[in-house]
């Protein structure tokens, strides 16, 4: 237990100390782990991956030209801190922030320089020996910026703040258990707790027969209360010591709690807390119905009311509460209180790189700027900048057009709330004040933050949410003042409306006879008297809709937009939204593809925004099908337009607000431009202590094409003329009536046409045993004549639903499957077998089907009976090929093999008959070994002995990817030796003969490199994207020979039956197939641009140049890129000083510049 004379004895040691960092800093750190009697750095190791907690840690910085160079952070914690330690000169107060300044620089360098597999640390420290420690916080450990922590107003601790308990205890934590500072994890369970304690408030006064609007709104204004109280904008305590008042007292509290609303509202004296009050007007304590501000309550709900009261306010986290809260006071949705929120975590990664990270690269440009000024006496144009860029915070419009109860505008007001501060922190030294720019209007507050929300309850929820979470900044940043009355102000900012579609009313459908046309509701079923089978219940109805001019929605005007529209596929539209509002949206976005899912219309329009200069950039979340072909067009069609993929994580885990069920979920953002994007792909997932799971990311830097990735452009591949006719989905048969088990087919006649039937789990795991009745070709009246009993049987159990289909066909011909794929039987006739893969699948594998099996929807069958295709499509080349060109489904993150993506876009080699014959041979045993392997032992799956291949893999290579995911080239070293089958896994190696499945495979994937004449990529399983390159490459060739009439037919009988071009062979080395891509040539000079007029421009584009130039620049060769006139050279030296000191810039030997 440290004392307070111990305390004070180090304040005095210290504060006296008046020698550099370098003779002190170690001893000041180490003196203070005493002081807070936490464990001092570790003696340092030769090898630096070892040193987790030393001084003077190694890393290294790779610069642009390729050159190197060592650095040493000050003092390193792994999982916890950078420290940068300086001992400032005493002065005056500019000096002191200078150099603090190029400390937070330097660390924030050391951070980004540390080994990828350690990860960010949460924190920076920067610490002033014997003066301050300043600390900063990126608790997501992404890449983002780090900012004040815990706020810009108290980031700063001063040495005689020790004496204090809990900033003692702040500094513990720091060097214990850093992740417990993250305040949404402190919040997290007060904050569900309040919401626990308000549903049952909620749900008790609904029961006494009043609206859930009204309910809504009282409820809301008691957690405004308790918060007011909690930031003295009322007097502290007053409204829980009122509640308390009331609590035997109950038929009082209308009165009373209406006179203090009333009050509030107004900003007059309030004779129930006995008080004068500031103004607070909104909309919030004004109610239209007389009543209904206040409502009759009981001493349970008095009591309810009290214990919610007692939470701080001050630190409720607003971004969970939002969600919380709707959950709370809509019956429909209180079921899932206890259920999962979205992380906060979650939401800043999206939130992040689409308004705040842009923001803080002109805020780092401006400062640098201001820096400059300073330091040359020139004070008034210091502020200017500061000002100018303060303005510009103030006055950026973000919009999210599906804001729920407003988590995703919440987080991005505090992030700005936060840059605020920290400009506010820099004028504050030079001399301006807060209250003064407040005076003139001039904040960050919610008229900023747009929203769009159908439903009028979140819409409510979202103002009290922004409201809530601007005043604890306020409060934050600039102490106890109060903020500008009235302090609650009436912005319609969220609007209550429809955010893609409008329209002028809705009329039901009517009949000839002015009766509205009505169907099946789609959910309510009833058992059939005879079958004792589920059947649509037909008194269940629903009325079909007309919506009047029906036209697209108009977003208000924003300078960003950002947010998380809902979740609907493409196929559940029409079941979720309704037929006449899937009609009219259709109608009013014709250059939407019908196939596309609901959240492409968001992302359509945003895009066209951007497109047109209207926004400047837009990040939404989709799920992960945004990537599937359909979907992609829109996004293809934006990058067509000039617009560029700024940011995005093609799959990453989520959580869905409505009812914590876990999806999956791509993050993208967008901005005008041709520029590098970065792409970040989940390395690894893991439950953390908070909400959702803990998320590594590796980030790369490229061009992002439409599929979410960088480097070959797998997008961009044509579907080839070869590949055409032959790959086609199985059979929908939209009744499951028409399967039958083999004794229910012993029941119908011998003769009727009764197939074999198999789906994806037959293939992945075990087969059913089913089979299924297959009337195509066959009319009804020959089918009751032929076959009654199976007649009556498909009467009976298929066309009960196919009644209540919306699809004419279907319902006209409710005897055949609703797809019966006419095409697809073409393609078999005449073979006596095909290949099968699973649609959506975790291990791509393929299989010969013998051509009596019916195959079903989830199947993709290829109409190939060689066994050199199957080899071929089974080999590492293709696999590889298909998991980039294809998408990602489910919350088990499983492979999608779109046939036009996958299949009909992949270049087949131009094998020589010797090596056709060699593949032929392995992906024949590949084909009998897995067949014979099932057959002889019941519990073996397919799916069971590729998940021990793929292990046996890891073992072998040493290498670690995440399953199902390939990443492009990058692979993460395993930690310690490979993990070891478990039993359950080495019986399945050992009854399936794994080992063997395996080295199949590996001759497999050598033969078919071979036959591409690419031996040099046999056994470099890491290294796919030069794999990727090369197909790319080679598709691009196929499609220009193609375009000349020579095309490789794969089956030319069948494709090609009247004549078949001549074949053309294939380079067969990497050096003749490397003539088909594009010749490497040196970068060009870029053209000369005019130089900026303002200095935090000339900032950003110095420091951008040197950036992205490869070779070090001296002062000449920068200047030779820019054009103008007077003695602008003459600033370069400043520039360059500045933008070093800022860690921005590096400067070499003989004057060389790199960024």
């Amino acid at each position: 237990m440290t004392t307070s004379s111990a305390i004070e004895s180090f304040i005095a040691r210290w504060t006296k100390a008046s020698g550099s960092e370098r003779a002190n800093y170690q001893l000041f750190v180490t003196e203070l782990c005493r002081l807070l009697d936490v464990e001092p750095p570790q003696p340092a190791f030769a090898d630096a991956g070892e040193n987790a907690y030393v001084f003077e840690r190694r890393v290294t910085f790779r610069h642009g030209d390729g050159s190197e160079s060592a650095g040493f952070i000050d003092c390193y914690r792994r999982g916890a801190f950078v420290l940068e330690a300086k001992k400032l000169k005493t002065g005056g107060a500019q000096t002191f922030d200078d150099a603090l300044l190029r400390a937070r620089a330097q660390a924030e360098n050391y951070a980004r320089a540390l080994p990828s597999d350690e990860g960010r640390p949460p924190f920076l420290v920067v610490v002033d020996v014997g003066n301050v420690i300043e600390l900063y916080s990126e608790f997501s450990r992404s890449g983002a910026t780090y900012v004040p922590f815990p706020d810009p107003r108290s980031h700063r601790i001063a040495i005689a703040d020790f004496l204090r308990d809990d900033i003692r205890e702040r500094l513990r934590l720091l060097f214990t258990d850093p992740l417990a500072l993250d305040p949404s994890r402190q919040t997290a369970r007060v904050t569900r707790e309040i919401a626990a304690h308000l549903a049952e408030v909620a749900k008790s006064l609904e029961g006494a027969g009043h609206a859930a609007e009204t309910v809504a709104g009282f409820l809301t204004r008691c957690l405004f209360s308790m918060f007011a109280e909690d930031v003295a904008l009322i007097p502290k305590g007053a409204f829980s010591e009122l509640l308390k008042s009331l609590k035997e007292a109950p038929e009082q509290f209308a009165p009373m709690i209406g006179e203090l609303w009333r009050a509030m509202d107004k900003g007059e004296f309030s004779i129930a807390i006995r008080a004068a009050l500031p103004r607070f007007n909104g909309k919030l304590f004004k109610s239209p119905e007389v009543g209904s501000m206040v409502l009759p309550v009981t001493k349970q709900h008095i009591q309810l009311l009290i214990e919610a009261a007692k939470a701080d306010w001050t630190q409720v986290e607003s971004a969970i509460f939002g969600t919380l809260l709707e959950r709370a006071l809509d019956p429909q949705e209180r079921h899932a209180l206890g259920a999962h929120y979205t992380p906060r975590a979650y939401v800043e990664r999206l939130v992040l790189p689409t308004v705040i990270e842009p923001l803080r690269k002109e805020w780092s440009n401006v400062q640098a700027a201001a820096v400059l000024l300073a330091n040359a006496n020139r004070h008034k144009e210091a502020v200017a900048e500061l000002r100018n860029f303060h303005h510009r915070l103030c006055t950026l419009r973000v919009l999210d057009p599906a804001c729920g109860s407003g988590n995703f505008l919440y987080v991005t007001l505090e992030h700005m709330k936060r840059l605020e501060g920290e400009v506010l922190n820099q004028l504050h030294d030079l001399g301006e004040t807060q209250s003064l720019l407040e005076a003139e209007g001039l904040t960050v507050d919610p008229h900023q933050f747009l929203g769009l929300e159908l439903n009028p309850r979140a819409a409510a929820i979202a103002e009290l949410v922004l409201w809530i979470g601007y005043l604890q900044w306020h409060f934050r940043t600039q102490g106890s003042g109060l903020p500008p009355s009235p302090i609650l102000k009436d912005f319609h900012n969220i609007e209550c409306a429809d955010a893609v579609l409008a329209f002028d009313g809705v009329d039901f459908v009517l009949d000839d006879n002015a009766i509205p046309i009505s169907r099946w509701d789609g959910r309510s079923f009833k058992t059939h008297p005879v079958t004792g089978e589920q059947v649509p219940d037909e008194a269940a109805r629903t009325p079909l809709q007309r919506y009047n001019n029906p036209r697209r929605a108009e977003w208000p005007a924003a300078d960003v937009v950002v947010g998380n529209p809902p979740f609907i596929g493409a196929s559940t539209m029409r079941a979720a939204l309704g037929d006449g509002y899937v009609d009219a949206l259709r109608g009013a976005w014709g250059d939407v593809p019908e196939s596309a899912d609901f959240v492409m219309f968001w992302w359509h329009h945003a895009a066209n925004l951007v497109a047109q200069g209207e926004i400047s950039r837009f990040g939404f979340i989709t799920t992960n099908s945004l990537r599937q072909t359909f979907n992609r067009r829109i996004v293809q069609a934006a990058l067509d337009k000039g617009v560029h993929l700024a940011f995005a994580i093609p799959d990453h885990p989520w959580v869905e607000n409505s009812d914590g069920a876990a999806v999956r979920i791509a993050m993208t953002v967008a901005a005008a431009g041709t520029e590098e994007g970065r792409l970040c792909t989940v390395s690894a997932e893991h439950e953390g202590k908070g909400e959702g799971l803990d998320v590594e990311l590796i980030e790369r830097s490229g061009s992002i094409h439409a599929d979410l990735s960088v480097g070959a452009n797998v997008a961009a591949a044509q579907a080839l003329r070869a590949n055409e006719n032959l790959a086609n989905r199985g059979v929908q048969l939209f009744g499951a009536g028409f399967i039958v088990t083999p004794e229910e087919a012993a029941r119908l006649e011998a003769d009727a046409p009764i197939k074999p039937y198999r789906n994806g789990r037959d293939l992945t795991d075990r087969p059913r045993g089913v089979s299924v009745i297959d009337l195509f070709g066959f009319a009804a009246d020959d089918v009751r004549r032929r076959w009654p009993a199976t007649y009556q049987w498909v009467l009976e159990r298929v066309k009960p639903e196919r009644d209540h289909n919306n699809r004419a066909t279907y319902r006209d011909n409710w005897w055949i499957f609703g797809e019966p794929r006419k095409v697809m039987r073409a393609t078999l006739v005449g073979l006596p077998r095909y290949i099968a893969t699973v649609e959506t699948a975790k291990h791509r594998t393929f299989q010969f089907l013998d051509a009596s099996i019916a195959p079903d929807n989830k199947l993709v069958c290829i109409a190939l009976d060689d066994a050199y295709c199957l080899g071929v499509l089974s080999s590492r080349v293709h696999v590889v090929w298909a998991m980039t060109s294809g998408s990602w489904l489910g919350v088990g993150n499983d492979s999608v093999y779109a046939k036009s993506r996958c299949f009909e876009t992949f270049p087949f080699p131009a094998a020589t008959p010797e090596q056709q014959a060699r593949i032929r041979d392995l992906a024949e045993q590949i084909d009998v070994h897995r067949k014979r392997v099932l057959a002889a032992h019941a519990e073996l799956t397919l799916t069971g002995l590729y998940n021990v291949l793929e292990k046996l893999k890891i073992v072998g290579a040493g290498v670690l990817c995440m399953p199902g995911i390939p990443l492009r080239g990058q692979a993460i070293p395993l930690r310690g030796p490979a993990t070891a089958l478990n039993a359950k896994e080495k019986a399945i190696h050992d009854q399936g003969l794994v080992a063997v499945l395996y080295s199949l495979h590996t001759d497999l994937d050598a033969a078919v490199l071979d036959a591409y004449g690419w031996r040099d990529l046999v056994g470099n399983g890491a290294n796919d994207e030069t794999l990727l390159e090369r197909l790319v490459a080679l598709n691009r060739e196929r499609t220009s020979e193609e375009a000349q009439g020579q095309i490789r037919w794969l089956r030319p009988a069948f494709q090609n039956p009247a004549a078949q071009p001549t074949q053309q062979s294939l380079p067969a080395t990497p050096q003749d197939a490397a003539k088909a891509k594009p010749s490497a040539t040196s970068q060009p000079t870029p053209d000369r641009q005019p130089w900026p007029a303002t200095l935090p421009e000339q900032m950003a584009t110095v420091a951008n140049l040197l950036a992205v130039t490869a070779t070090p620049l001296d002062m000449t060769a920068i200047a030779a890129h820019f054009t103008g006139k007077g003695k602008w050279k003459s600033a370069l030296p400043e520039i360059l000083a500045t933008l070093e000191a800022l860690g921005r810039a590096r400067q070499m030997e003989a004057g060389l510049w790199v960024g």
